[in-house]
């Protein structure tokens, strides 16, 4: 049995899917980055559910009128006081135009249906996870025969791999490939409108399916079964194998096609496969590790002979163990790189692996969602990844120039909050989603430590300053200098909360009642880091340069942020608008986290002022990216214990037991939002990921902090191969022995202040060649510079 062997990186569950309906929901994910395959079921039926990166459906692009005359009158009701008015005004003005932008959803490409039947009961039942290979084994005893099914998606080869085993008995099987189902009734003219389309054909032992998207292309699979013994047994719809020890499946995909075309295509790929499960794994096995592997984790106390269940149930008496922290942690990175690759598609909400028609919020959403879902990525060595993610934006770049001119009368690009492939123009018509013109802003924090991770000259010039320079453009026609002499950002929404003063009175739930403000301390935020990074950026790249003058003066003629009476950041520099703290956003605390404009130690008197900030924030509003977000926060303020308490949060509150993180807790126990659905959310999966890297590293342009919030509980612990922005850096530390030993491996010229972990004493910092001098920010600080392939060995005395 596959969960008696070193368990570390494998989830051990001991129950089947059993979410009511929905068993995608509990299902275990493997995935190449461009197909996923979710597998849930039970001993007699299970269900591989299959998609396809490229498959979307329902998307509907209307032409953008031209409404821009519609910012002027904006800004004068908002002038006038009438902010509600004010609110409602460029959204009011798209609907009577009769404007209806649609976004895509993802479509499920087919299910494979495999029926075995019991000869006796089943006992030790077990669905297994090994995220070091990616396979999926699901095992149980019928008397002393082991049955044992096994899964992965092949990142050499582009193939489904699947294959049945038994220890002693023969065994049949029925292969099938079914249109995947709804659990929604609003989807049930969907359903029958694809029925109509699907093509199924059976010869010899391939099982063929298509079925027709909304745009007349097809989609489908072909199924080659190779039995070992036994006979396999064509039916109209389906393969029987017969009398067999052991069946391998090897399944391909295709999307947007003929399947006339397609059909003896992959037939002709599939017979050139060698059927033998282990060769195939070998293959597929080095270049997932090669991304798994690029950083690794390692926390003293664990148990990993426990389930998930266990550890569930752990959480839920008040206490995540290590063993749940390091788990999520390179879960959160597997779901990552089984979700996306370079070339494809970026990570979205529900990987490759989302189970419905309709889903809620299976878009990309750039108000916080997609960015907490790459945040990760660079210090755990995923940096590769990011470009992805630039050049989805980049793709509508046109769309993104027409709403800026249309929506706002602007040069450059706006970036509607909401996006799927190929529909960048605004979709969501609502106010605070369409008076939110951050997106584009936040996005180039992104590509920017793109570059300072890599260093990449020529991306730098002719890819990321011309993208950030038609965002700079925006801000340029979008600001108000006022009569001081001072820019005003209006109108300005703070994602997506609504200032105290203008919530209901009556106390009626409204999702969003007035978010339309001025200065939203995030907006500005934003605006600054755009243009500081953006004239550091064009000074190293020489282009530009006779336009820096504009932006350093728009930088000084920003607002400076503002504190509330009771010492916390204001989320709104106005006066006119109260704090909210029963939300579940965190956007004012931008300029700690996610940006790093204000550091402790680095000359800003506000440390304190964001701490108190997010100390305010009613826990019961929050949600499970949220939570991530706090910790991340917590992690910045050098609070590891706090951070470690928004993980507890997260893992009581909006985790599932194959650990997919979900928005909100559906069973109503105070930690989260109550809302109806609980819809899954793997932003939160990334978040983690993060929220654990910042507790252990912080990292800038030209700082390292080394476990700068180490919650009390983590004594002892191993870390391997993160990065900074030039180079490696692999620690390991056990506090209760004075114990912490480290090395800095240069990949570039490194200029950086390192700051060591005050919880030991007594330090040696030896590199050849290395020049190493106390900080003047004094204490453990030190001022490192080093050359390419140099290194610091540190370690305590």
């Amino acid at each position: 049995m596959p969960c008696t062997d070193n368990n570390r990186n494998k989830l051990v569950l001991k129950y089947p899917a059993s979410w009511w309906r929905n068993m995608w929901r509990e299902a275990l994910p493997s995935g190449n980055g461009k197909i996923g395959a979710a597998v849930y079921g039970g001993v007699n039926l299970e269900t591989v559910l299959i998609n396809h990166e490229e498959l979307w459906h329902g998307g509907k692009k209307d032409e953008l009128p031209e409404v821009s005359h519609t910012l002027r009158e904006t800004r004068r009701l908002i002038e006038e006081e009438k902010y509600q008015e004010a609110n409602w005004n460029l959204t009011k003005s798209l609907k009577e135009k009769g404007y209806s932008t649609q976004l895509s959803s993802i479509l499920p490409l087919v299910d494979l249906k495999v029926r075995m039947h019991n000869k006796s009961g089943f006992h030790h039942y077990r669905r297994v996870l090994d995220m070091e290979t990616g396979e999926i084994h699901v095992s149980w005893k019928e008397e002393n025969n082991i049955f044992m099914r096994s899964l992965f998606v092949s990142r050499a080869d582009d193939v489904i791999v699947y294959e049945i085993n038994s220890t002693e008995l023969l065994f049949s099987a029925d292969f099938q490939f079914k249109l995947h189902k709804s659990d929604s009734h609003k989807m049930e003219n969907k359903i029958k409108q694809l029925e109509k389309t699907v093509q199924i054909k059976t010869e010899d032992n391939f099982l063929y399916y298509s079925a027709t998207n909304d745009d007349n292309t097809d989609y489908g699979a072909v199924i080659r079964i190779v039995p070992t013994g036994g006979e396999c047994l064509p039916e109209y719809d389906s393969i029987c194998c017969k009398n067999t020890s052991k069946v391998v499946a090897l399944i391909k995909v295709f999307v947007k096609s003929d399947y006339k075309k397609e059909w003896p295509k992959l037939r002709s790929e599939l017979l050139s496969l060698d059927p033998i499960y282990k060769g195939l794994l070998g293959k597929h096995v080095l270049l997932h590790q090669e991304l798994f592997h690029s950083a690794s984790l390692f926390l003293d106390g664990n148990d990993n002979e426990h389930s998930n269940e266990q550890l569930l149930l752990d959480a839920y008496e008040g206490e995540v163990s290590t063993t749940l922290v390091e788990k999520m942690w390179s879960y959160g990175r597997y779901l990552f790189i089984s979700g996306t690759r370079e070339e494809g598609q970026p990570f979205g909400m529900y990987g490759l692996w989302g189970g419905d028609y309709n889903l809620m919020w299976c878009h990309r959403m750039a108000n916080e969602n997609i960015q907490m879902m790459y945040w990760h990525a660079n210090v755990g060595g995923l940096t590769d990844s990011i470009t992805t993610l630039f050049y989805y934006y980049k793709e509508m770049i046109n769309d993104f120039r027409d709403s800026a001119k249309k929506l706002y009368g602007c040069r450059g690009i706006y970036i509607p909050a909401g996006t799927t492939p190929n529909i960048g123009i605004p979709n969501q018509i609502v106010p605070v989603i369409m008076n939110w013109t951050g997106a584009a802003g936040w996005l180039a924090q992104h590509f920017y430590d793109y570059y300072l991770y890599t260093g990449d000259k020529d991306f730098l010039t002719n890819q990321l300053l011309p993208y950030m320079r038609e965002v700079a453009l925006f801000y340029q026609d979008f600001l108000v200098l006022g009569d001081d002499n001072q820019y005003d950002y209006l109108p300005s929404v703070s994602p997506e909360n609504t200032p105290q003063n203008f919530m209901p009175k009556d106390g009626n739930p409204i999702a969003h009642p007035m978010p339309t403000t001025i200065n939203a301390t995030m907006d500005i935020a934003i605006v600054k880091e755009l243009l500081t990074n953006l004239v550091e950026g064009c000074r190293e790249g020489s282009v530009y340069l006779d336009e820096i003058r504009v932006w350093e003066e728009m930088i000084s003629r920003l607002p400076e942020y503002t504190v509330t009476k009771d010492g916390a950041i204001e989320e709104w520099l106005h006066p006119a608008f109260e704090e909210r703290n029963d939300h579940r956003h965190l956007s004012h605390i931008y300029p700690l986290f996610p940006g790093n404009e204000c550091m402790q130690k680095t000359g800003t008197h506000l440390f304190g002022a964001f701490k108190k900030a997010v100390e305010n924030r009613v826990i019961g509003a929050q949600t499970g990216w949220s939570f991530m977000h706090m910790a991340c926060i917590y992690a910045r303020l050098h609070e590891g214990n706090k951070a470690l308490q928004s993980l507890e949060y997260l893992s009581r509150s909006c985790l599932l037991n194959n650990f997919y993180t979900l928005h909100n807790d559906w069973r109503n126990m105070g930690l989260s939002m109550e809302i109806e659905t609980a819809p899954i959310q793997m932003d939160a999966n990334m978040g983690w990921v993060n929220a654990v890297q910042e507790m252990l590293l912080f990292v800038s342009k030209d700082m390292l902090k080394v476990l700068p919030a180490l919650p009390d509980k983590w004594k002892k612990g191993s870390v391997r191969d993160f990065r900074f922005c030039t180079g490696k850096i692999s620690f390991s530390w056990d506090v209760d022995t004075n114990f912490f030993q480290a090395s800095l491996v240069a990949d570039r010229k490194t200029k950086t202040t390192l700051q060591l972990p005050s919880v030991f004493t007594g330090y040696d910092l030896i590199g050849d060649g290395v020049e190493i001098s106390n900080s003047s920010l004094g204490g453990s600080y030190y001022d490192v510079e080093m050359y390419p392939n140099q290194k610091v060995m540190i370690s305590t005395t």
